[in-house]
């Protein structure tokens, strides 16, 4: 066993695949002991926030406050809240209420928005216009007023007859410390679609996620090395009768099997490892094929041989002269087990039959939500796309540490 981990890691692609490998399982070990959060609780109102740092306006009015004559603050400010597409969109709404496509000139903010505001009628009804577009332009136009204002915002606050009393005002040279603000929090990834910390959730998703590969892929593994073990040394009756078993499973492919089976248990009884355990009942066919022909081309060795007739057992006999001898295939396959578990996991989940939604994320899961409430079609690229990533990183990781086990231990394949 020494020797194996030895030669492994003298693999330029195992070490490469095993260093992203242990990466991901450290972030997976360390994150949570930092951020204590639990990964499914709600913490926006409202749906997929945008990457960034948010800060409590609340609190930031009570921070010390500092004047800062920053060049370019107010084209900054209008272009934040006044970009291109929302310059497009006025003039595509002020052609349709009449007015000629020569008078607007989309790049002046000014004149944009004084004809704006001199034509603008929420009640105006545009023909052809969708009822979800009438409304993004009344929110439009609500962000829109004093955009260009440079008087300051004025605080005030109720007195003891109800009355309201200037007690402060916000210029628009005001700026404050985000490190002395109480309330700010990081979202690297913003949130999904039910206000949930993407980074948080993606981290606990990757455990469960690794956890579910890990079980379905022993099992399956197990399963396969045991049938594959009796089959090829005992052969005959035994061999014929587990290879038929085998065929069955081979005729009918793996994920339809699986879908059954998982539709069959019920949303309510689907946990991760009862997921896990379902994948690797079924995942294990190729394994058992591949097994049962590494014994059958030991199995007349003369070392076997010299076993048998000395009266050694047949449990023996497979532990002590031919397991040793397929060991680094056996660790190859469960690698392959391990990252097919993964994904198996999260195409089921995108089906909907993955674990229960209200326990725990996993991989699957966020992108079923984020299919669900369409991220991809609105452009929330930071609901799916970090999931797609971490995928692709587990399945390339596993992928490296077996081709360069192969390369190691198949002469065939050395340089």
């Amino acid at each position: 066993m020494k020797f194996m981990f030895q030669q492994a890691f003298r693999s330029g692609k195992f070490v490469t695949g095993f260093s992203i490998f242990v990466a991901i399982l450290l972030v997976v070990l360390v994150y949570p002991l930092i951020i204590k959060d639990p990964p499914l609780t709600i913490i926006g109102r409202g749906t997929f926030f945008e990457p960034g740092i948010y800060v409590n306006v609340y609190d930031s009015i009570g921070s010390p406050q500092y004047t800062l004559n920053l060049k370019g603050a107010d084209a900054r400010r209008v272009a934040s809240r006044l970009n291109d597409d929302d310059r497009a969109a006025m003039q595509e709404w002020l052609v349709a209420a009449g007015v000629l496509e020569d008078e607007i000139d989309t790049a002046d903010t000014q004149q944009l928005l004084e004809l704006w505001f001199k034509t603008y009628d929420p009640t105006l009804a545009i023909p052809g216009m969708t009822n979800a577009r009438r409304n993004y332009f009344i929110r439009l136009n609500s962000s829109l007023q004093g955009l260009l204002d440079t008087e300051d915002a004025i605080l005030a606050a109720r007195d003891e007859a109800g009355v309201l009393q200037q007690v402060g005002t916000v210029a628009q040279t005001d700026f404050v410390n985000v490190g002395q603000v109480p309330n700010v929090r990081l979202l690297p990834l913003g949130t999904d679609n039910f206000g949930r910390d993407v980074l948080t959730e993606l981290v606990a998703a990757t455990r469960v996620s690794l956890q579910i590969g890990f079980v379905a892929g022993f099992i399956a593994t197990l399963i396969g090395l045991f049938i594959g073990l009796i089959s090829g040394y005992i052969g005959g009756i035994v061999d014929d009768g587990l290879m038929f078993i085998t065929n069955l499973f081979t005729v009918i492919p793996s994920f339809v099997l699986l879908i059954l089976i998982s539709f069959s248990i019920g949303q309510d009884k689907r946990g991760a490892f009862t997921v896990a355990a379902v994948i690797g009942f079924t995942s294990w066919v190729w394994t058992a094929r591949a097994v049962r022909s590494q014994v059958i081309s030991l199995r007349n060795r003369d070392h076997v041989n010299l076993s048998r007739l000395s009266g050694h057992s047949l449990f023996s006999i497979i532990l002590r002269d031919i397991l040793p001898y397929i060991a680094s295939y056996v660790v190859m396959a469960l690698i392959l087990q391990i990252s097919a578990g993964i994904l198996a996991e999260a195409g089921l989940s995108i089906l909907g039959l993955g674990p229960r939604t209200t326990e725990v994320p996993t991989l699957g899961l966020m992108l079923n939500w984020a299919m669900i409430y369409q991220a991809h079609i609105l452009g929330k690229w930071w609901a799916f796309f970090p999931v797609i990533l971490v995928i692709a990183l587990i399945a390339f990781s596993m992928n490296l540490m077996n081709t360069g086990l192969d390369q190691v231990f198949n002469p065939a394949l050395r340089d």
